[in-house]
């Protein structure tokens, strides 16, 4: 596979990561899109795998995500900038304490907006609450799959 056609993988790959964020975009399924390209463009076993273990964790996060309320985050007072804040806090986290740091970089997110915006840190916590009950964790874990099936690949690109 050619570094264009890998840089292309990326790029589809990192639209999907951000069309979580985005309501009506389908990222998770950019995202798993992109994998199938590069295992169908770049035949070797650690592709097939990662194709296999980003169907498999995609499919059990759609289970996860059908136990937990339907996303309303507009209904729970959130807009684009409180999901533009706990996108970066999850990417960071992601980044600064490998993998699990996602959950609590998405929730510092959430809770820095809340905080600029509101001012006082219970008002704040609290607002983090309702963020999270309409629908908060279900976009958490749909960005925390789609964040593991990125590093995945990136390490099959880079060591595989």
């Amino acid at each position: 596979m050619g570094a264009w056609d890998l840089l292309l993988a990326g790029l589809v790959l990192l639209l999907g990561l951000c069309g979580v964020l985005v309501p009506g975009v389908p990222g998770s399924w950019l995202v798993w899109a992109a994998v199938l390209w590069w295992a169908l463009k770049d035949p070797q076993p650690v592709a097939w795998w990662v194709l296999v273990g980003a169907t498999v964790v995609l499919f059990l996060s759609q289970v996860v995500r059908w136990a937990l309320p339907p996303r309303k985050l507009r209904a729970g007072g959130a807009d684009a900038r409180v999901l533009a804040y706990a996108g970066c806090g999850s990417f960071a986290g992601f980044f600064l304490l490998p993998v699990i740091g996602a959950v609590p970089g998405f929730l510092a997110g959430v809770y820095v907006h809340e905080r600029r915006r509101l001012g006082r840190r219970a008002e704040a916590v609290a607002a983090v609450r309702t963020v999270m009950r309409s629908g908060g964790w279900s976009l958490l874990t749909e960005l925390f799959t789609c964040q593991l099936i990125a590093a995945a690949w990136l390490g099959a690109v880079f060591w595989g």
